[in-house]
């Protein structure tokens, strides 16, 4: 009877050690699995910002600020916008239709005008008359001609800016009147780009000011 008694009592301990190392086992197995599984969404996680920097990176490199960097026709103007502070603006993410003055267009500038402009103390001058060449929207020139026949060969858009500008056709070609109503003619259209278009126009447009 004891005997039977004391070999129970063995198979009850070896019963629990056993249970108890189960146990153990499964817990381990458990938190080896918990460390997999956030090992690996950390690793997903650091792949889906590695792609969209990198995707960030292609669209700045295709923005409007970049394309007119790297066009030498529009150096005075990225000046301008690099002197506002505007540059990075059109390097992000959006929708912007730009009438972009060249290079020949600032030269008609007084010279007195445009250092004044450049002066830090008249940024927001600066960003207010190069905000007066950009529309919210992307409108490619077969848009925009067809707003112009539509609305009797004068289609009013709002800039940025907050001021009006009237586009028409005459002879065939976009001419874009600012609110003095001198009139600028677009000479290059449908320069693409990831967050919008350029439309090169001769030209420099005043806004009210």
């Amino acid at each position: 009877m004891k005997l039977n008694k004391i070999f129970m009592s063995l198979a009850v301990v070896a019963f629990l050690f056993a249970s108890c190392d189960d146990t153990k086992k499964k817990e381990a197995e458990a938190k080896a699995e918990a460390e997999k599984m956030e090992m690996e969404a950390m690793k997903k996680a650091e792949e889906e910002a590695e792609a969209m920097e990198m995707e960030k990176m292609e669209m700045q490199k295709n923005s409007i600020a970049s394309k007119a960097m790297a066009n030498p026709n529009y150096s005075t103007l990225v000046a301008a916008l690099k002197q506002a502070d505007l540059a990075q603006t059109f390097m992000e993410p959006g929708e912007y239709t730009v009438f972009a003055p060249t290079n020949d267009a600032f030269a008609k500038v007084p010279k007195a005008t445009m250092d004044n402009l450049m002066k830090p103390e008249n940024k927001q001058q600066l960003q207010n008359l190069l905000k007066y060449h950009v529309v919210k929207g992307e409108w490619k020139a077969d848009a925009v001609v067809k707003a112009i026949n539509d609305n009797d060969n004068a289609y009013n858009v709002t800039t940025l800016a907050g001021e009006n500008l009237v586009l028409s056709l005459k002879d065939g070609n976009v001419m874009v009147k600012d609110s003095k109503g001198k009139m600028a003619m677009v000479e290059n259209a449908d320069m693409d780009a990831s967050n919008g278009v350029i439309h090169g126009v001769n030209t420099v447009l005043m806004p009210k000011m």
